[in-house]
């Protein structure tokens, strides 16, 4: 599964939550642990570090749907650090909520267009880091209901790599 997110992000170098420029063609593979693929890359001449998984399982009663990732991202020169955000592979409901559950933990993500972002990204890194699986529900704005299951088996080690690459450790 992974070396298809591998293929894909070579392609389309990297979806539009991480926002690549053109002078970006360089993408690096930090490496590939377990569920998450860590990599870097520059964005306008400054570094950029960032991390990415595929759901295990995407439901949803929907006929087609794009390509879903969930992401996290480093932006030492802008000083934003473990930015997590998921793209849906749809355009979210306006107004709508998207629920992240990780094991006992319960999070509010806001939607914009077609990712949503955390609003309390270290908290969510935390329970990342502790937690097994990740599940994710959204609304499209036809307002079909999705929830997506995502393994977090090998974050840690992928957000170890990408924090090193962007100089965190």
């Amino acid at each position: 599964m992974v070396v298809r997110v591998l293929a894909v992000l070579l392609m389309v170098a990297v979806s539009a939550t991480v926002a690549v420029a053109p002078d970006a063609a360089e993408i690096d593979t930090l490496g590939v642990f377990k569920d998450w693929g860590a990599y870097k890359t520059t964005q306008d001449g400054k570094r950029l570090c960032y991390m990415v998984s595929e759901p295990r399982r995407a439901e949803g009663k929907y006929t087609t749907r794009g390509k879903i990732y969930a992401f996290v991202t480093h932006r030492p020169a802008a000083k934003r650090f473990d930015e997590v955000s998921i793209d849906a592979g749809y355009v979210y409901k306006e107004g709508s909520e998207i629920k992240v559950k990780i094991a006992d933990k319960s999070f509010t993500l806001f939607p914009h267009e077609g990712s949503a972002w955390a609003d309390n990204d270290k908290a969510m890194i935390a329970a990342m880091k502790a937690g097994s699986a990740m599940v994710v529900h959204g609304v499209s704005k036809r307002g079909t209901k999705t929830k997506d299951t995502y393994s977090l088996l090998g974050f840690t080690a992928a957000h170890n790599a990408i924090g090193k690459a962007c100089g965190l450790r």
